[in-house]
């Protein structure tokens, strides 16, 4: 009995997981990049972008882009102090792609969407080298544009999704992306979604995209070319995936893939994967808010134990082998690789809805609502504790 009522009386130590910081700006923010070494960059609404190079202590508000007061930039890849691309999200040429090169003192449209009809969702940019220098503080010297790759996903139009690829290296530094000769079929009313500017994923060895709507979720991966930017091979395999509620408003917000372990004659590619979503007009109902998969994106499960809501973006940590995963009621974290999620809650002596809030992640930061940003407190995805 006396064992029965101390069990009873066991809980789980809170721990704080979001630093909130001060952002300086009331604009929605849904996009973050994080360089490292206390290099991040963030956007969002009224053509914000936000800069920080000591780990968030300040954020700088960078200069607007030319003619992009009233366009919402929901994605933003950055690659040093100096250097990134912004994405906006809109209709028609509502949707456009600016660089920089010095810092966000200036910059210059690269791209603007040629379809009326079109909605840009993700961008997902890389350096092409395999090991790119982080440059720690503003420099005159800038990274070579030359070596930067960049994928813009976009909405179907005329009943086929849309992929832009802008490769410098083969098309000159000043031409405009090139679209996909072979696209993607898109089902009746599917879409992507624009919430945190992670429903395109760049593998080790593809491309793929996370879609949903009124037919169900699903994610296509591009095969069979020599590498994933082939935009000539004309393959995309389609997998089911059991997230959202088969609504227009539901689907796949985020995913991402791990790389196998290296073996020696082996190639390495993508095994593990984490897909969250849900239905953005049902922030609190928890029925297909995640699934995982184990062999590289053959087949996807259901997780058994889901994230308590709607999430619109999930991120990996590689030091503690835990996913983290946010959205408008809460944040998740998961040690089993997506088959079971807890709650995690903020602490004592954090403000009451610190763990709440949430559009993006780009580990350690998080971004949201009214300039929201916050930066993750490791001791978060330590393992759970026991107290009397």
């Amino acid at each position: 009995m006396h064992r029965i009522l101390f069990a009873l009386l066991l809980t789980t130590a809170a721990h704080a997981q979001w630093d909130i910081q001060h952002s300086g700006t009331s604009a929605d923010l849904r996009g973050i990049a994080s360089v490292g070494a206390g290099i991040a960059w963030a956007s969002g609404s009224n053509g914000t972008v936000l800069r920080t190079e000591d780990g968030g202590y300040l954020w700088q508000r960078c200069t607007v882009p030319p003619g992009a007061e009233k366009l919402d930039f929901r994605g933003v890849q950055a690659f040093d102090a100096n250097t990134a691309i912004v994405m906006s999200s809109g209709k028609g040429d509502l949707s456009r792609l600016y660089k920089t090169t010095d810092g966000c003192q200036t910059w210059k449209l690269i791209f603007t969407n040629p379809d009326k009809d079109g909605f840009w969702d993700a961008l997902w940019a890389f350096h092409r080298s395999p090991h790119p220098v982080v440059q720690l503080k503003k420099s005159t010297h800038a990274m070579e544009w030359s070596d930067i790759s960049a994928t813009i996903l976009g909405d179907p139009v005329h009943g086929k999704f849309v992929l832009w690829t802008f490769d410098p290296a083969e098309t000159g530094a000043e031409a405009a992306p090139k679209e996909w000769s072979h696209l993607p079929h898109a089902m009746k009313q599917e879409a992507a979604f624009a919430a945190s500017n992670s429903a395109l994923f760049r593998g080790v060895c593809t491309l793929w995209l996370a879609t949903g709507g009124e037919n169900g979720s699903r994610i296509l991966e591009h095969v069979g070319g020599s590498n994933a930017l082939d935009m000539e091979v004309n393959t995309f395999r389609s997998t089911p995936v059991p997230i959202g509620d088969h609504t227009s408003s539901s689907g796949i917000f985020s995913f991402a893939l791990l790389p196998d372990t290296p073996k020696p004659g082996y190639r390495t590619c993508d095994r593990l994967g984490v897909a969250i979503g849900g239905d953005y007009l049902k922030p609190n109902d928890s029925t297909g808010t995640a699934a995982f998969t184990t062999d590289a994106g053959k087949t996807w499960i259901a997780s058994t134990t889901p994230p308590h809501g709607y999430r619109s973006a999930v991120a990996y940590d590689a030091a503690t082998k835990s996913w983290l995963t946010v959205g408008p009621n809460g944040t998740d974290i998961s040690t089993d690789d997506g088959r079971n999620w807890r709650t995690l809650k903020p602490g004592p002596n954090d403000a009451p809805d610190a763990d709440q809030h949430w559009n993006a992640l780009s580990l350690p930061f998080v971004v949201g609502p009214h300039g929201r940003i916050g930066l993750l407190n490791p001791a978060a995805l330590q393992p759970a504790t026991k107290t009397k």
